[in-house]
């Protein structure tokens, strides 16, 4: 008898578990209220290499466990971290750091200028995100003061002052240092669960403004699981790629902030002869003719793009050049969506469908060619076949082809590839359009070459500082005759600027954050966020 009690005990007890769990399944995860628990993986990837900056973890972002000496604020203002100050010689080939001597690392040890020496050699060694070719030597000349020795002029080094976390060199291992990072950033490294989930802890000998949340986790969740864990309130920030904008959840508003992140097609400038750079085919017989290029880029409808595969985040790019950044080039800008002016561009040049299959021909060559696009980035497919769409209406057959960047490596100077940009830094456009770093790594695929070009850009890369630099930065969009514009000579077709989404717990205020660079920078201004009407546990 007793057994029969303690069964049926037993089963209520379930059905009270289960009609529960039912009715309380939207009920958010406990979580105190000075704690931040963060869905990323659409714009924060978990890095391959671990947590290591001379590896490129971070670059150019927030990276929360180890310090940088400057820091850029909402309004892209440089703003001192571990420096105090700088000064670069007459020739621009030497900078000078002064830089703080009261700040520790996360294991109590004093951190010095030979850490940030050791820091950007190793960076320069190891070749990885952060462009430092041309630093030729970096020393600590004393505990407080570091010395960056570069080959040449560059005006834009400040910003890859800004762009790498320091790290001790004492102890540092080059295999483990990644999968248990120390620093001397708001946060100190606790756990990291590959696959699943980082946590930190918040630095309390943090000598800048120390952040109100004590304990930091990100979840590396796809796009569906970080939906659902917002749905299901178990996170306070959700990275959510544009396709999920339009969704609704409870007691989260979704934020769109803007970005300096573009879209482009890389459309070779040259024809396909035969010629090899480092082993890859160069050139495409359709895109060198820049009737093609002008009028894609005249005829393509940037706002259709926006209001469809960007459902509307977004903005228009004629130059892949963030618009609110100093050396944004207003002139830059044309009227498109205008397939009258395509059309005519192409019949002037001698483009014409002669057999009636929709195609133009010239030549002998029909105007048709492929573009390729990361395969596992549904965003860059729908913009593709977007374009693609738009494209066919000229008479031009555009063929989207999905593939993995190995594959794209060895195609992208010969076909044309939708690309991803972004950063604070104007020497990207030096990377991107310089004539002589074509098949540099990633550099220059379309085999743009300008010599005016090429001048403004070594004109701004000679000026005396930055701010100086940035009406050259600007001529090489546009310059009233030569430039990358496609009132000028169109080397690619640039499309959008995309806006960056996250829905965000209402209880949660994140300040004024920072602009959106490649790959986000949700935690950039991590110290403004606060919490203004807790409901957390």
């Amino acid at each position: 008898m007793k057994k029969k009690y303690i069964l049926i005990v037993i089963a209520i007890i379930a059905i009270i578990l289960v009609v529960g769990a039912i009715f309380l399944g939207d009920s958010s995860t406990e979580r105190k209220s000075d704690e931040i628990v963060a869905a990323v993986g659409a714009y924060t990837r978990e890095p391959d290499m671990g947590y290591d900056p001379t590896l490129g973890y971070a670059y150019s972002k927030e990276p929360l466990i180890q310090s940088t000496l400057f820091k850029r604020d909402g309004n892209m203002t440089l703003k001192n971290d571990l420096a105090k100050n700088y000064t670069t010689s007459s020739d621009g080939k030497t900078w000078t750091v002064d830089i703080r001597d009261d700040v520790k690392f996360h294991d109590g040890s004093k951190l010095t200028a030979k850490d940030v020496a050791f820091t950007y050699n190793k960076s320069a060694d190891a070749g990885a995100s952060v462009d430092l070719t041309d630093l030729t030597q970096v020393k600590a000349v004393n505990d407080t003061q570091v010395e960056f020795t570069l080959n040449k002029s560059d005006s834009s080094f400040l910003f890859r002052l800004s762009a790498v976390g320091i790290v001790p060199e004492s102890g540092y291992n080059n295999e483990t240092y990644g999968q248990n990072p120390i620093g001397s950033g708001p946060y100190k490294f606790v756990q990291w669960d590959k696959g699943q989930q980082l946590i930190l802890e918040v630095n309390e000998d943090y000598y800048g403004e120390k952040p109100q949340f004590k304990k930091l986790t990100l979840l590396f969740l796809d796009d569906d699981a970080a939906f659902a864990a917002a749905k299901k309130g178990e996170v306070d920030v959700a990275e959510i790629p544009l396709s999920y904008s339009d969704e609704k959840v409870n007691n989260m508003t979704m934020v769109a902030l803007d970005s300096i992140d573009t879209r482009g097609i890389s459309l070779p400038n040259v024809n396909n002869t035969g010629e090899k750079v480092n082993g890859i085919d160069v050139g495409n017989n359709v895109t060198s003719d820049e009737s093609i290029r002008k009028a894609l880029n005249y005829g393509i409808d940037r706002q259709k793009l926006i209001d469809g595969p960007l459902k509307g985040y977004g903005n228009k790019s004629f130059d892949g050049i963030g618009l609110n950044l100093p050396w944004s080039n207003s002139e830059a800008a044309i009227e498109d969506g205008n397939l009258e002016k395509a059309k005519k561009i192409l019949a002037d040049s001698g483009w014409k469908d002669t057999d009636g299959d929709g195609i133009l021909e010239k030549n002998g060559q029909k105007a048709s060619f492929t573009v390729l696009y990361e395969a596992s980035d549904s965003n860059r497919q729908s913009l593709v076949v977007s374009v693609a769409e738009e494209a066919k209406v000229m008479g031009i057959e555009i063929l989207p082809e999905g593939k993995s960047w190995d594959e794209i490596d060895t195609q992208k100077l010969s076909q044309p590839v939708l690309w991803g940009f972004g950063t604070l830094d104007p020497s990207t456009i030096y990377h991107q359009f310089y004539s002589k770093l074509v098949g540099s790594g990633w550099d220059n695929p379309a085999s743009y070459n300008n010599s005016a070009v090429d001048q403004h850009m070594e004109d701004a890369l000679n000026a005396p500082n930055e701010n100086a630099s940035y009406s050259y930065w600007s001529q090489v969009s546009y310059d009233g005759t030569n430039g990358i514009s496609p009132k000028a000579d169109a080397p690619w077709l640039w499309l959008v600027l995309m806006d960056y989404t996250y829905f965000v717990d209402d209880s949660l205020d994140i300040g004024d954050p920072v602009v959106q660079p490649h790959g986000g920078n949700l935690f950039g201004n991590i110290h403004e966020w606060k919490r203004v009407n807790s409901t957390s546990n």
